[in-house]
């Protein structure tokens, strides 16, 4: 299984550059896949004498520390930001909603803004873990705008405390040359990583989507916590594991350079993949499986909350999230946002599948954020 942390390969560096040059891949793709990116941003924050000044510096510290997903930005608004504010965003990346609870937990984080998934916020907000809004310093926020369906997790006990983000579906990406009819099931995802997939199948280092996912093949919930249940789910996971070419959350690099030809996927990254290198396709199990919806949040004790809510505020204006929506491609809530949106854009079923489709998924569950039994099947399943 690979390092999802090991620094990007010489080789893979220098093919990633010539397919830069040659126009094959954007600028974006670029900087997200060699991790310059990140680098830039991270440089900028621990380095201020790359920092432009900003007129608004003095109020708002020199930098933001945002933990996020994966390829889930566009990094030239980071720098539209800065040049802004003065303020430089550290971009902190994490693979599960899990793992941003432990941290937060542990204390220390460091984090000014982090994007949780709707089902966690209630157990952020029972931790006290996370503080309530103050509108007043996000003047962007428009709650008439959003879709209830992908805003309403933000608000408990009559309290806002996150603001939404993006929302989209757990699908399967595959790269098409490689198998012999399309993907429709998570039964035949599983199925097929013993057999044609052997050895090329990734599969989120996630226990909600990974579990979840497992959970479908059988038809039960993709949030059941029932103990039959997920013995059974387990015997599956234990039974994939050989074949798999690794457990990441981090899986573009892989499916992008050929050595992974199948992973479970979420909407834009499905997307960006597919908008970049066609012949890789993105699908919903048709039996099921999830939708989500995720935010922007400020945990208690940011060491910059003023930058943070600059930062928030920043990000959700709709002129500035239509780009970010351009860069990532997972879908918006905001009605503004998506009045800027080419057409081709929402008419894509890639970011908005067809009704019986997307009927079929679920929410995640606030149960399955801290069921022992689920964490420690994950934990038996990586270490198998």
């Amino acid at each position: 299984m690979q390092d999802d942390n090991a620094p990007i390969s010489r080789r893979k560096f220098a093919e990633e550059l010539e397919r830069y040059r040659k126009g094959s891949v954007s600028r974006r793709h670029f900087l997200g896949v060699t991790g310059l990116g990140t680098a830039m941003a991270v440089m900028a924050g621990a380095m201020p004498m790359l920092r432009p000044r900003g007129a608004h510096a003095a109020d708002l510290g020199d930098r933001a520390v945002l933990a996020t997903w994966p390829n889930y930005h566009d990094v030239e608004n980071f720098a539209i930001f800065q040049k802004e504010t003065g303020v430089a965003t550290q971009v902190n990346v994490f693979g599960s909603n899990e793992e941003m609870l432990a941290k937060l937990q542990a204390g220390g984080s460091g984090w000014d803004v982090f994007v949780p998934t709707n089902y966690t916020i209630t157990t952020y907000v029972d931790a006290d873990l996370i503080e309530p809004l103050d509108l007043s310093k996000l003047p962007n926020y428009d709650a008439a705008a959003f879709d209830a369906r992908f805003a309403d997790a933000g608000t408990v006990n009559g309290k806002l405390y996150a603001v939404p983000k993006n929302w989209g579906t757990t699908g399967m990406a595959w790269d098409s040359t490689k198998a012999k009819a399309p993907f429709t099931s998570w039964k035949e995802f599983f199925d097929l990583t013993m057999t044609d997939f052997s050895g090329r199948t990734m599969v989120h280092d996630y226990q909600l989507t990974t579990i979840g996912n497992a959970l479908k093949y059988y038809g039960y919930s993709f949030n059941s916590v029932d103990p039959k249940e997920l013995a059974d789910a387990e015997k599956l996971l234990l039974q994939v594991k050989p074949h798999l070419f690794a457990i990441s959350s981090d899986y573009q690099p892989s499916m992008r350079n050929g050595d992974a030809w199948m992973t479970m996927c979420w909407t834009g990254e499905g997307k960006q993949m597919n908008r970049d290198i066609p012949e890789i396709h993105f699908a919903l199990g048709k039996e099921g499986g999830e939708i989500w919806s995720d935010y922007y949040a400020i945990p208690k004790n940011a060491p910059h909350r003023e930058a943070a809510y600059a930062l928030i505020n920043f990000l959700i204006d709709p002129q500035v999230n239509a780009r970010e929506a351009t860069a990532h491609g997972f879908p918006v809530a905001d009605s503004r946002v998506n009045a800027l949106l080419p057409k081709e854009v929402l008419a894509d079923p890639i970011l908005y599948p067809a009704a019986d489709l997307l009927n079929a998924q679920e929410f995640g569950a606030a149960a399955t954020l801290t069921d022992p039994n689920r964490a420690e099947l994950m934990a038996r399943f990586k270490s198998a």
